[in-house]
């Protein structure tokens, strides 16, 4: 696992409404903090958020490390007639995830854009 990974997180600027982006995975370098592009308005992740993003950035680490054995996972979803079987893969790659956050009476949605299995990039 040599190749530098890439989970990228992106939400509306509560100013300008521009989309701020960055990438999880170095959010520690600018010890949590991120600003606007357009406006410039700096953004300071409480230590309790960085906590949360660090734990969804350990998850998607040990998603790669597990990538050997993904195809072999499914989910298994228990319906009135049968049981059907979700390839977790597909999961990985296909359903969104956000986490919601209040900011200056405002709630804000993180997006991660984020494909663990993709050969390059979360993305």
């Amino acid at each position: 696992m040599g190749e530098k990974l890439q989970a990228l997180v992106d939400f509306q600027c509560i100013d300008c409404a521009e989309t701020i982006d960055f990438n999880l995975m170095t959010l520690q370098e600018n010890d949590g903090q991120v600003s606007c592009k357009h406006c410039h308005r700096p953004f300071k992740f409480s230590k309790k958020f960085q906590e949360k993003l660090l734990k969804l950035r350990q998850l998607i680490v040990a998603i790669r490390e597990a990538e050997d054995i993904i195809d072999d996972c499914n989910v298994s979803v228990t319906t009135a007639i049968d049981n059907v079987k979700v390839p977790y893969r597909l999961l990985l790659t296909r359903m969104n995830t956000l986490i919601s956050l209040k900011v200056s009476n405002k709630v804000i949605d993180f997006n991660f854009r984020i494909e663990p299995l993709n050969d390059e990039a979360f993305k």
